[in-house]
């Protein structure tokens, strides 16, 4: 084996590393750490998720050497931007964390399955790309499914739903804007963060938040949001580099697949039939998406290259 296939295989198995701690952490890790935290209010949750997350990711970007990149990336237009995206997974936190905390662990692994779907919805509704006919296919599969669950359960799955477009919508505004991961996060974390801090004040004043006043092993997971919400987009974005595109989007649908069978298993959630059926589609849908990406790849890699002059 040469130096350079050697060399290869050693990035790729350190990709699959960072990959599997990402999902790992986002399938099991963050829904057993806001179950932890289901004693505390949903936007007190939020506001030390969100105070913590922007201290972390900024001492990150310190630490990492990123702050002259952070200063040119954040112009005004991206600027403009990152409040708007910071809008989005500011609703995309709140209904995970609230749904973690009520018992509805199933239903936000089927907006996670549903947001691949949602984003390729999207790119045709909003970037006017044109949908090869299986990425049809799934789309319509993957409808007709929460289309099910809603007559059977004469509701609307609205987690569900919130989560899959609210995270859609905040990955469109995110592909537009050139800024990397870490440094988005970071300046959304920051944009919030007064507003966290003015609330988290305001709780104490009034007597009625949890931090300081719990136990000390509530604080330090309340502290550690930050942590856990900072790390895996780190070791996310160190996947991508590491990795193919196409790899990355098969290795992201262990995540919810993992927080579904923890919703079973770990917490004995009702699954009923109108759920499976709907999980059935949605499956079906990613395996028809799946399997066009990985055509669609295979045709890339094997056109024959023109000569250059």
């Amino acid at each position: 084996m040469s130096t350079a296939e050697d060399s290869q295989r050693r990035v790729r198995r350190i990709g699959f590393l960072y990959a599997f701690g990402a999902f790992g952490a986002w399938g099991v890790v963050l829904p057993l750490y806001m179950k932890a935290l289901e004693g505390v209010p949903v936007l007190e949750i939020l506001a030390h998720r969100v105070l913590w997350a922007a201290l972390v990711t900024v001492a990150l970007i310190a630490a990492l050497g990123q702050l002259g990149e952070a200063r040119r990336a954040l112009t005004r237009r991206s600027i403009a931007l990152l409040m708007v995206s910071a809008a989005l997974v500011t609703a995309n936190w709140v209904t995970y964390i609230f749904a973690v905390t009520s018992d509805h662990i199933i239903e936000t692994s089927l907006g996670y399955f549903m947001n691949p779907l949602v984003s390729v919805a999207l790119g045709m509704a909003v970037l006017g790309e044109r949908l090869r006919p299986l990425q049809l296919a799934a789309c319509l599969i993957g409808a007709l499914g929460v289309v099910i669950l809603t007559t059977a359960s004469s509701g609307v799955p609205w987690i569900a739903l919130t989560l899959a477009f609210s995270f859609g919508c905040y990955g469109l505004v995110r592909k537009v804007v050139a800024v990397e991961s870490l440094i988005g996060v970071a300046f959304e974390a920051a944009i919030l963060a007064p507003l966290a801090l003015g609330y988290l004040l305001w709780l104490a004043h009034e007597g009625r938040g949890s931090f300081g006043i719990a136990a000390p092993g509530l604080d330090l997971l309340l502290m550690g949001s930050g942590l856990a919400t900072a790390l895996p987009l780190v070791w996310f974005a160190a996947a991508a580099r590491k990795l193919p595109l196409t790899t990355i989007g098969l290795l992201q649908f262990s995540s919810p697949s993992a927080t579904f069978l923890l919703g079973i298993l770990a917490y004995g959630e009702p699954f009923s039939g109108a759920e499976a059926v709907t999980f059935a589609c949605v499956w079906v849908a990613l395996g028809l998406y799946t399997a066009d990406a990985l055509r669609a790849r295979r045709a890339v890699t094997s056109r024959p290259l023109t000569s250059m002059r």
